[in-house]
Parts: C-alpha cells; sequence; structure tokens
C-alpha cells in the first residue's frame, strides 16, 4: 500500500505542527517526517510525503523509509499526489492518502484510493505502540470488571462500614506509624 500525506496540509490544520510552523517551517517539516519515521518504521507500505516547492525540477529524498517529494515550481503538491495515487492504482497497489482538502480527496477518491483525514494521522501519529495500548486496555478492562479502583492505596484510605439500619458511616483504618 501506498500512504500519502499533503504535509503542509498536515501542518497547517494540526496544532502541534501548526505551532512549531510559526516559528520555523523547516521545523515543523522535520517533526513530521520524524514521526512518521517512528510511526511506520516496522511497516512494509511505501510512505510518500509531499510538500509544495519552487524548484525548477520535482526534488524527492529519502530519509530511512520516508519518500519526500517537493513539488517543481508551478505545480502544487495536490497535483503531484494525484499522480502518485494513480501510478499506485495502475500498478496494483492500493492507496491511503491523508488531507483536509476536498479537491484532493475527490480526486485520489475517483482513482480508487482511500481518503483520511489530517486529524487521523495525527492520533495514530502521537498513539502509543500497539502492543502498549492493547495491555493498557486489557488492564482497563479487568479493573472495571472486578470492580477495583486504580486510585485505592488500601489502608491510606477510610474504610467503609456497613451496619443494617443505622448510618453508613466513616472508620478510620489502624496503620502503623
Amino acid at each position: 500500500m501506498d500512504i500519502l500525506v499533503d504535509g503542509y496540509n498536515v501542518i497547517k490544520n494540526n496544532m502541534m505542527f501548526h505551532a512549531l510552523e510559526i516559528k520555523n517551517l523547516a521545523n515543523a517539516r522535520d517533526l513530521l517526517i520524524r514521526q512518521l519515521k517512528n510511526r511506520y518504521r516496522h511497516s512494509e507500505h511505501r510512505i510518500i510525503v509531499v510538500f509544495d516547492g519552487d524548484g525548477k525540477r520535482e526534488q524527492m529524498y529519502h530519509e530511512d523509509h520516508i519518500r519526500i517529494i517537493f513539488s517543481q515550481h508551478g505545480e502544487t503538491a495536490d497535483a503531484v499526489i494525484v499522480r502518485l495515487a494513480t501510478q499506485a492504482r495502475q500498478a496494483g497497489r492500493r492507496v491511503e492518502m491523508y488531507s483536509d482538502d476536498a479537491e484532493i480527496r475527490e480526486n485520489v477518491q475517483q482513482q480508487g484510493g482511500n481518503t483520511r483525514t489530517t486529524g487521523l494521522l495525527t492520533q495514530q501519529l502521537t498513539r502509543g505502540p500497539h502492543d502498549m495500548v492493547t495491555r493498557v486496555m486489557h488492564r482497563q478492562a479487568m479493573r472495571k470488571m472486578y470492580g477495583i479502583d486504580p486510585m485505592y492505596k488500601g489502608d491510606d484510605e477510610e474504610e467503609m462500614t456497613l451496619h443494617p439500619g443505622k448510618k453508613q458511616g466513616k472508620k478510620k483504618s489502624r496503620r502503623r506509624r
């Protein structure tokens, strides 16, 4: 599968990157690329990030397994993404594209690709590793199932005593000091 990312669209539409972009656009680009490298480190998918460029010709770089493309002067990143989606579909590869731009989303869908929002991408980039998320979800389910309060500290809290016919009262726990 080819995963296509509209780089500047992600940076402009998400606060994590936008805050950096205000200071330095290159830092925001580097953060996006670094997070994509971390997220898709063990993936067999082709990850391609496309930015608007102003060079005489299209520029392509590779950082680890991430392909970074800057469009040529006069060509938008959107046009490059649509071209890449068309080429991938003709080669028989699935396409998943991340952008909030309605026009590019429509064009990629016409080529048979799936489109996702930049918010979903940011969520995926900031989410913990899959095995850790699975363990945390399991622990939370078990605590809920068994009625265990993770904030309960045993004898640090007051115990509740139940007496039929009387008001419930609190009794201090006995601790050695």
